[in-house]
Order: structure tokens, then C-alpha cells, then sequence
């Protein structure tokens, strides 16, 4: 699902979950059996399911340049789709997929995960991190700081306002428009982030609050043979690699042998994404949200190596708990502020404007308005159930209503406008 979708909804791997959950789950509404699955998240960095890949939507011709731009519209115009005709349909097609093969590695799984269960957990200064890149050279990780190509978005969700992938070079209007609003980043950190110019100098921000943190945890959980690397942020491919191939090497040269790492990304606080040394130098969407500058992930495999090797010689009650993180007691004000809903004059909440039809038949779409409160003040979890109607053969009476779909499943929309004068929800299901 890319950034025009209006709607809350599962992507492929959330849709991967629910159709497991149901396979397990048979009689239950989703969400509500005792089963869950999960998809997690790990090193999905530059990882895209838009198999189709970029094409211009305004001619159909290939964009998979440097750039991700576009002859005619610019970088706007590049944009990633398949293997379906639409986002949703590629979303379901992928999902179902990954639904499958999960299914046939569950079905298939042969070893146990069996042993003790261990962890190490350290703070770290991640703008100040000195990292040994051989026993005579050192470079340094840099403040927070954003480049040009991060407000360019990527092919699976483009950014606006022209920017694009791949830019080496300051723009002097958006210089001149940040230097007005936000200040002039310091020489310290355009020199440290090189080759990435900087758009936003986030590490120097601080009102409200710091913009970026600096302060970021590292952690990893053992349990018998399987270890888990909690990552705050998002890895790219080879970035996972590489920290996986590290961490691994740790454990092994400590004792701990036939290990198996895991990535699990997004964990505990958000840094944006993690290149490779290499990928940093294209500049492209990812490496520009590489906040800490082109030895991020130098720094990762450091810092993790020493919780790997913490873990396997038995002194993690050794590791320094690093410097502590700042507290924010008063979180930032909504811009968005709550507004307490009214029915519109003559109507209450609940009042059908579209009723239903009576009959449907395969393949058509029900669909119902009626006026409702914003969906975000529901304490509530169900927003829409759909129910069949099952008849008595002998008398052709309704005789039950049975739970048929929920708003967790896919086929069904639930639309909330806010016109002038009205409140309405339109309701869709597929039959």
C-alpha cells in the first residue's frame, strides 16, 4: 500500500498474518482466536513486494534510474505497482504468498528452539560513537542530520515539492528557506555527514524538544541457539547482512557456536534507516536517512559485538547501562485538535441515510450510510460487522444471524466524511 491510500489497513505482511490467523483460528472473527501470527519486521530497509517496478504513471515508461525520475513530471512521477492491477490487489497477492510459504515452513519445522534465555541491553550516545575501522584508524558517528533525498520519499511512496533520489548538491531556495526558519547547520556537521548535503541539521534542533534522538538503545535476547538483534531503526539488505555475519563470528569466537541471528527491526526507538558505507555514498532515499552519518553501521556492529560477546562469556552484569536517556514530561501539542461531534440538525447518530438492499447476490457490494461520530474517538476495537441472515428451508424464515465479516477483513471499507452539514460513514463489504 503506498502513500496514496487513504485508509487503515493491513499491508502484505499484515495481510500475511491475518490469513494465517484465520487458517488457525477456523470459526473465529479475526483478532478474536487464541492464535496470533506475526511477520515481523527485519532488515526490510530497501526491500520493496512492488514487483512490477518503477514506471512513470504518466507515460508507463521505466524510471529505474539513479533518480527515480521521470522525463516528463519529474521524480512525482516515478512510482513502483505490481504484481497486481492495483495497490490492493497486490497487497493480497503478495501476502498470500508469504501466508503460504510461512505455512509450508511451519508445517515443515524440524528443531526446537530449547535453552536458557539471556540479554544484554546498553544506552549509547549514537552521535558520538568512535568507531575502530582497523587497530590504527578511528572515525566517528555525527549528530542527527537528514539530506536532500529523504523529502524525495522512494519509488513505493514519493515525497512532494520536486526533490529527488541521488542529490549531491545543496538546492539554494530550500537552503535559504531553512536558514530562515531552522539556522544555519554548523560546519561540524556538513563535514561529518559528507557526501550527504543536509536538508535538515535535526541534532541541532531543539524546541520544543530534540528533533532527533541521541540517545538510542542496542539489545539482544538469546534463547538456546537463536539470538535476536533488536535494531532501532531500519537495516537495508546488506546492512542485516553484514551484522548478522558479525554478531555470528562474536558469539562463535566466545564459545558460542552454530548460533543463528535474527534482525528484528523497529525495535524500541526509531533512528530511520541504516545503509552500508557504500550505499551511503549514492545518496539515494535511504542513505539520506541515515541519521548519524556514513559509519552508522559500523558503529551497530560494534556496539552489538560487544553485547554478543557479553552474553556468551557470562558478563553481562559487567556492561556499563551507558548514559541515560532524557525524559520528556510534557509531550508536544496536537496540531490536529479534537473537535466533539454533533449529528447534524434533524438527525441523530446511528440515522440510515443509504439503507441496504434485501438481497445481494456473489460478486456485488453491499453498502450502507449513516451518520457517525469520527472513528477515532471509539474506545472500540470492531467498527463495522457484517452479519448473514440464514433462512429455514422449510418455512424460508429468518431463523439466526450468524458473524460473518468484521472490519479486520479486507473485502470491507468503512469511508468517513465530514461534508457541511453531515456526519456520514459509508459502510462496504464484498460479497
Amino acid at each position: 500500500m503506498n502513500n496514496s491510500n487513504h485508509l487503515v489497513n493491513s499491508d502484505n505482511v499484515g495481510y500475511a498474518a491475518y490469513l494465517f490467523e484465520q487458517d488457525k483460528n477456523r470459526g473465529h472473527l479475526p483478532g478474536e482466536g487464541p492464535y496470533v501470527a506475526a511477520f515481523a519486521s527485519s532488515n526490510l530497509g530497501d526491500v520493496s513486494p512492488n514487483i512490477l517496478g518503477p514506471h512513470c504513471i504518466n507515460t508507463g515508461e521505466s524510471c529505474d534510474n539513479a533518480n527515480s525520475s521521470c522525463p516528463i513530471g519529474g521524480p512525482e512521477m516515478c512510482m513502483a505497482s505490481g504484481p497486481g492491477q492495483d495497490m490492493l490487489e497486490s497487497t493480497q497477492m503478495i501476502g498470500h504468498l508469504l501466508y503460504e510459504r510461512a505455512k509450508e515452513l511451519y508445517a515443515s519445522a524440524s528443531q526446537e528452539v530449547t535453552g536458557s534465555l539471556a540479554s544484554a541491553h546498553q544506552w549509547v550516545n549514537m552521535s558520538d560513537v568512535t568507531v575502530w575501522l582497523n587497530s590504527t584508524h578511528t572515525v566517528k558517528t555525527c549528530k542527527p542530520a537528514l539530506g536532500y533525498s529523504f523529502a524525495a520519499g522512494t519509488i513505493d511512496g514519493v515525497g512532494g515539492l520536486n526533490f529527488s533520489q541521488g542529490t549531491m548538491e545543496e538546492d539554494p531556495f530550500w537552503k535559504m528557506i531553512r536558514d530562515q526558519l531552522l539556522g544555519i547547520p554548523s560546519e561540524e556537521i556538513k563535514e561529518c555527514h559528507k557526501p550527504k548535503p543536509i536538508l535538515l541539521h535535526t541534532g541541532e534542533l531543539s524546541k520544543p524538544h530534540p528533533w532527533h534522538p541521541d540517545i538510542i538503545d542496542v539489545q539482544i535476547l538469546t534463547l538456546g541457539s537463536l539470538s535476536i538483534a533488536a535494531i532501532p531503526g531500519e537495516f537495508t539488505t546488506m546492512s542485516g547482512r553484514r551484522l548478522r555475519e558479525a554478531v555470528e563470528a562474536e558469539f562463535t569466537s566466545n564459545g558460542m557456536k552454530n548460533m543463528t541471528v535474527v534482525i528484528s527491526g523497529l525495535c524500541n526507538v526509531y533512528t530511520h534507516y541504516i545503509t552500508t558505507y557504500e550505499e551511503y555514498q549514492a545518496q539515494r532515499y535511504e542513505a539520506a536517512s541515515t541519521i548519524y552519518g556514513p559509519h552508522t553501521l559500523s558503529a551497530y556492529i560494534q556496539l552489538f559485538k560487544v553485547l554478543a560477546k557479553a552474553i556468551a562469556t557470562d558478563t553481562v552484569g559487567n556492561l556499563s547501562s551507558g548514559p541515560e536517556p532524557p525524559y520528556f514530561k510534557q509531550l508536544i501539542i496536537p496540531l490536529i485538535p479534537n473537535i466533539v461531534d454533533r449529528a447534524p440538525i434533524g438527525t441523530t447518530f446511528g440515522d440510515v441515510l443509504q439503507p441496504l438492499k434485501q438481497i445481494y447476490r456473489v460478486g456485488e457490494v453491499a453498502e450502507v450510510t449513516f451518520v457517525g461520530a469520527n472513528p477515532k474517538h471509539s474506545a472500540e476495537n470492531q467498527f463495522l460487522l457484517a452479519q448473514r441472515t440464514r433462512r429455514s428451508q422449510q418455512c424460508n424464515s429468518a431463523v439466526a444471524y450468524s458473524k460473518h465479516h468484521s472490519a479486520r477483513n479486507l473485502q470491507n471499507k468503512i469511508l468517513w466524511k465530514l461534508p457541511q452539514a453531515e456526519f456520514p460513514h459509508t459502510c462496504h463489504t464484498s460479497i
